[in-house]
């Protein structure tokens, strides 16, 4: 990669943490200041970061049940490698697959909701009009997205997982596979340590907070026109991306040392 390339990468990461370490200073200094306005705030991005997208969750954990997990549970039933049921599941649903696609769930219909609406409000001066009233900008728009991204991704991937899991039996149960509840969910018992509890929280939070501070970043760190929001909308959606992948390979790392 020539330098052209790569100082523009720097100086855009460089950017990018430093509006984290703003973001997550105001998000200690301010915490107990304006919670009738932000709480509501929370909730609402919550609402539409959250809860809105239980349907598409769970159908994508119906379809990643079906394909992936019924799919190999019948496979390795039928070669007698049925042991190693639990530690596919546990290693390709739990930790991969399921995070990643709820992250990508958050990201194509709240993610760049976020790019757009602060892009719009910083193309017509909003962010400026909220400056001269004496309100934070990052304490008002951009807190409340990172809390309630960070919160949607665990939940959602929670609820992905547990659907994916029961789905993925259910087909296995379909295709008359000899493999009892007790069984099945006992192999996924056994693999499943406290590491992976714990690392899975982390990792989907991070998700989450990677994916607001990046599409509020490009929202709200330069001035924009109006035709601009497209173009920063995508560049945020690529980045975030990235971002994902990059907090995925750091984790995948600390799951192979614990």
């Amino acid at each position: 990669m020539s330098a052209t390339g790569i100082l523009p990468g720097l100086t855009r990461l460089y950017e990018l943490g430093a509006f984290t370490v703003i973001t997550l200073s105001v998000l200690v200094t301010k915490r107990r200041q304006a919670r009738r306005v932000i709480g509501p705030l929370v909730t609402a991005h919550l609402w539409r970061a959250g809860v809105r997208q239980l349907p598409m969750t769970g159908f994508l954990g119906l379809a990643l049940g079906l394909v992936i997990i019924g799919q190999t549970v019948a496979l390795l039933t039928k070669v007698g490698a049925h042991e190693y049921i639990g530690t596919v599941m546990v290693t390709v649903v739990v930790r991969e697959l399921g995070p990643l696609l709820t992250a990508l769930v958050v990201l194509a219909r709240s993610g760049t909701a976020n790019a757009v609406e602060l892009g719009t409000a910083r193309a017509l001066g909003e962010v400026e009009a909220l400056e001269s009233l004496g309100i934070d900008p990052v304490h008002y728009l951009v807190v409340p997205r990172v809390v309630a991204l960070a919160v949607s991704v665990f939940c959602l991937t929670t609820y992905l997982i547990l659907v994916a899991v029961v789905s993925g039996y259910l087909f296995a149960f379909l295709q008359d596979v000899p493999l009892t509840p007790a069984a099945y969910f006992a192999q996924l018992n056994d693999v499943l340590r406290w590491q992976d509890f714990v690392l899975l929280g982390l990792k989907t939070a991070l998700f989450g907070a990677v994916i607001a501070v990046v599409n509020c970043y490009h929202g709200l760190a330069r001035p924009l026109q109006i035709e601009d929001v497209a173009e920063v909308t995508s560049r945020a959606v690529v980045e975030s991306i990235v971002g994902c992948v990059l907090v995925d390979a750091v984790f995948l790392v600390g799951y192979l040392l614990v």
